[in-house]
């Protein structure tokens, strides 16, 4: 709730302990920040139910130190931000709350026809999703385009046909009604009726997604109904373990909210808008401007593009649902730590399915299957001398390499048997790793260059659990050369929670031609918009000077149906800034159309007091660090004699040469043959290509550096 004091955020938290948190599908991260400064950090099992109820709040009493009975004293903790993953599993399992669709009469089916799109073309058997409602109301009501009320609703029978819902078991209703997002009369008539009849979540399509598009439209509600529920009671669950402690949560689109303000469809991508948020800002700070952000977990990869400013999508499509609602681009593969690998008797296959937190991969100590991490394990990369030793029944064990190598083993004669021919279980797990490899790599792909980037420009600031074991190879699969890990880099995503600002978006349709006639009507709707934003930040305790707006028009041609987002000015200037970007991302205009505003929007953006890094000041020498060990580990066919350090023990413009290990409490970095890390002074790694890549071909002068490049890329 916001603080009754009305003192600024930052005042109310000063010298108390801050905590960031990501709860992800296999680890939950904690950072906190006490009193003093100082930063600690925990990586807990999401899921481990024989040891406490939920992650994060354990993480929390272990950093404070409390006794298994010990309550949470709220004043000693100044706020809690996180982000969580509860949404979109329930989301993807389809473990949200029974729900019922109400809408116009005659439209009963239209989410489940929806646009008819058929993304995989050569499918035989098209399996459609399983749709979130469990019942349908058609209401007889409509509302003409203009604004004409054709048929007006019944109470009476609206009262019944909802209270016939309710009997059945139902809580949770989605109103979504014929061009309500612009005259939503009939539909806050329909929540009022829903509301007495005992539903205690009512979700309105004007007031969660006001935009056109019924079907669109609609799906947003009826997720936003279906999981704002399944989300309340985890809110309110961890919000009764620290009664009295702020409470916020990051929302898809990488602005902070309230507890109380967190809704469904804006969960979706709550925990990967934090990494978003920790890798752009880290890598700005760092002096890195194009940056692609590399997030490997147990369950997954998420990968994203910055160069000045968030990418955002209005309108994305999560398991078989459409969601019209701000969220970070982010492009999410199924390959990370814990992702299965698979031979099914001829070939060899990463994921998609993940061991999870529970059993986890084998090397986990609970029966799990065999994963990328194992893959690691076998071939060295990740030593468990050097591994938090968090595994087996009592969760005090180190990684178990011998069941690992027992395992691979029997892989290896199940490959073998075909062909007659054993592989090694070295072999085995390299050729998985590779596999991973390239998904990753692939992924990274669609969102640069298959949008006209040019990735060898970029940097890779890799994080995330696994990321730093799979960095190198990575970059040298795309042709990258720089990488950046961050010094938080195995838990970045909670810490971007303690970089974030509070944020509150607002949307409003226009559909009109962009004309100076319609000038003062454009002014008048985006203040008001403006106004409702600014007021959510306001109530959560952020000071008004502390407060900046980002104002956007979506314009689209006259027949098109794809809108781009321009700055919101005067009439000229946006449609200016309109045709040079259509131009850049189709490479044309039309001249002979009208531009339309589809949309207006506008971001209220509150400064929160968050933490700021600084250098470190250090007079010593710079020295080479001391190897704590040297391992033998496994690369391209060779085992390689391999030193491994600790991150504390580099010093700024301290470097140690590939191949290396590299680990400290929360993750482990592989430095490949050929590839240098420097320690800065913020106390973060600079990994950068020391030799040529080992298949980049040598040529003469003249030889075109486009196909070069396409021609090193395919080996």
């Amino acid at each position: 709730m916001p603080n009754s004091t009305d003192q600024p955020m930052a005042q109310i938290a000063a010298k108390r302990w801050q905590f960031w948190i990501d709860r992800g599908g296999t680890f939950t991260d904690v950072v906190a920040q006490d009193p003093d400064g100082r930063l600690v950090s925990r990586k807990l099992l999401s899921d481990n139910p024989e040891h406490y109820p939920d992650a994060a709040v354990q993480g929390i009493r272990d950093i404070l130190g409390l006794a298994p009975d010990d309550a949470i004293d709220p004043d000693a903790i100044g706020s809690v931000k996180m982000g969580t993953t509860v949404a979109t599993n329930a989301l993807l399992e389809r473990q949200g709350e029974p729900t019922v669709l109400v809408i116009t009469k005659g439209f009963g089916d239209a989410l489940r026809i929806g646009y008819q799109n058929r993304p995989r073309i050569f499918d035989m058997h098209i399996v459609l999703p399983q749709m979130l409602y469990c019942h349908v109301i058609e209401v007889d009501e409509r509302i003409s385009a203009g604004g004409e009320v054709l048929v007006k609703p019944d109470a009476g029978a609206v009262r019944l046909m909802l209270r016939a819902a309710h009997d059945r078991g139902i809580r949770s209703a989605a109103i979504v009604f014929m061009h309500g997002y612009r005259y939503p009369e009939h539909e806050r008539m329909a929540a009022g009726i829903a509301r007495q009849a005992g539903f205690t979540q009512v979700s309105t399509s004007h007031e969660a997604a006001p935009l056109m598009k019924l079907v669109s439209r609609g799906d947003t509600t009826v997720a936003d109904a279906y999981l704002t529920p399944i989300l309340r009671r985890y809110v309110d669950g961890v919000g009764a373990e620290m009664e009295g402690v702020r409470l916020m949560f990051m929302q898809s689109s990488g602005g902070l909210t309230d507890a109380h303000l967190f809704k469904g469809k804006d969960s979706i991508l709550s925990g990967p808008a934090g990494g978003v948020v920790g890798m752009a800002r880290t890598a700005s700070l760092a002096g890195f401007k194009k940056v692609i952000g590399f997030d490997m977990g147990g369950t997954s990869t998420d990968v994203s593009h910055y160069h000045g400013s968030y990418e955002r999508a209005f309108e994305t499509h999560i398991g078989g649902v459409r969601i019209r609602a701000p969220m970070m681009r982010i492009h999410t593969v199924a390959a990370g730590g814990g992702s299965v690998l698979h031979f099914d008797g001829s070939r060899m296959r990463v994921g998609p399915d993940s061991a999870g937190a529970n059993p986890g991969p084998a090397s986990y100590r609970r029966g799990g299957p065999l994963t990328v991490t194992d893959c690691n394990v076998l071939l060295g990369r990740i030593q468990a001398r050097f591994f938090p030793k968090v595994f087996g029944r009592n969760g005090d064990e180190p990684l178990d390499v011998g069941e690992v190598r027992a395992r691979f083993g029997e892989l290896s004669e199940k490959i073998g048997a075909p062909s007659g021919e054993k592989p090694t279980p070295e072999q085995i797990a390299e050729g998985f790793l590779t596999i991973a490899v390239e998904n990753m790599a692939n992924a990274i792909k669609k969102i640069s260059v298959q949008r006209g980037y040019d990735i060898t420009q970029y940097t890779l600031n890799c994080f995330g659990g696994a990321g730093g074991q799979h960095a190198c190879r990575v970059a040298d699969t795309l042709g990258m050369t720089t990488v950046f890990v961050h010094a938080q880099a195995g838990v970045l995503s909670a810490y971007g929670m303690g970089l974030a600002d509070v944020g509150a978006m607002r949307q409003g349709t226009v559909e009109e031609r962009l004309a100076e006639a319609i000038a003062p009507s454009l002014t008048a709707r985006m203040e008001e918009l403006e106004k409702s934003a600014i007021d959510e930040v306001l109530g959560q305790g952020i000071a008004s000077t502390g407060i900046t707006t980002l104002r956007k028009a979506h314009l689209r041609f006259e027949g098109t149906d794809t809108a781009i987002s321009v700055g919101f000015a005067g009439i000229g200037k946006m449609t200016g800034d309109f045709e040079a970007a259509h131009r850049r991302r189709f490479g044309f205009v039309m001249e002979s159309r009208d531009v339309i505003v589809e949309a207006l929007s506008v971001e209220a953006v509150g400064a929160t007091g968050n933490l700021r890094e600084t250098a470190m000041k250090s007079d010593s020498p710079i020295t080479a660090p001391a190897p704590l060990d040297t391992v033998t580990v496994y690369s391209g066919g060779a085992l390689l004699e391999t030193p491994v350090y600790k991150f504390e023990s580099l010093t700024p413009g301290g470097s140690v040469a590939g191949p290396s290990i590299i680990f400290e409490a929360n993750s482990t970095t592989v430095v490949e043959p050929g590839w240098r890390a420097v320690m800065t002074p913020y106390e973060h790694l600079v990994m950068t290509r020391a030799e040529p890549r080992p298949h980049a071909i040598s040529v003469g002068a003249g030889a075109d550096p486009v196909m070069l490049e396409i021609f090193n890329n395919l080996f």
